[in-house]
């Protein structure tokens, strides 16, 4: 690797690789050396730019959830156009065929890096879905300030229980993906009891 490229640039690189080897290979799947490989880098590299392996995962994991914001913001900005369920379809089509089912099944994989997890970010929960969930909790809350759901809907359980049931349809790697009808099947299935005729 030439000298003097930006650590940022190596920890996409590292963490980019990262992603390629879990969604191909599975968690088990995924060493420093798998990574390093994938990456086309030396071993070495990785360890010069976090303490090990956990804390390169920590770190991905985190960069992972940081970039949630956006999508998250996307979200908010959807209420009141379109439908309450094709918005909401959108985003668990658009979430959860990026890595974040791999990223879920490494973290309930790995226990070191769960407890890293639970010290950089306390307040329980897995991480991702968690903030998975608080990103739909946030839209379907201006979805109800709009009044296209229910004012007495359950957003509490809602936003988790979507979250759940998208990630049960993603999360089997042996067979493919489900299609956009069929988690929009279970997107209108869930919050049929709380939109309003006008969503």
């Amino acid at each position: 690797m030439p000298t003097g490229v930006a650590i940022r640039d190596v920890r996409e690189q590292l963490f980019d690789a990262a992603e390629r080897v879990l969604l191909r290979d599975g968690p088990h799947a995924l060493t420093s050396r798998a990574v390093t490989t994938e990456a086309g880098v030396a071993k070495g590299v990785l360890h010069r730019h976090f303490d090990d392996f956990d804390a390169f995962l920590a770190e991905l994991v985190l960069d992972r959830i940081a970039r949630m914001e956006a999508q998250a913001a996307a979200l908010r900005e959807s209420a009141g156009t379109g439908t309450v369920a094709g918005n909401l379809t959108d985003a668990l089509m658009t979430l959860f065929q990026s890595v974040a089912v791999a990223i879920v099944a490494l973290i309930t994989f790995r226990d070191d890096l769960r407890a890293r997890l639970r010290q950089a970010r306390p307040g329980g929960g897995i991480p991702l879905a968690t903030e998975a969930a608080a990103m739909i909790a946030s839209y379907l809350t201006a979805e109800r300030d709009l009044g296209r759901i229910a004012p007495d809907a359950d957003i509490n359980t809602l936003a988790p229980t979507l979250i759940g049931a998208g990630h049960l349809q993603f999360a089997d790697r042996e067979v493919p993906p489900p299609d956009t009808a069929a988690v929009h099947k279970m997107v209108t299935t869930v919050i049929a009891g709380v939109v309003t005729a006008q969503s």
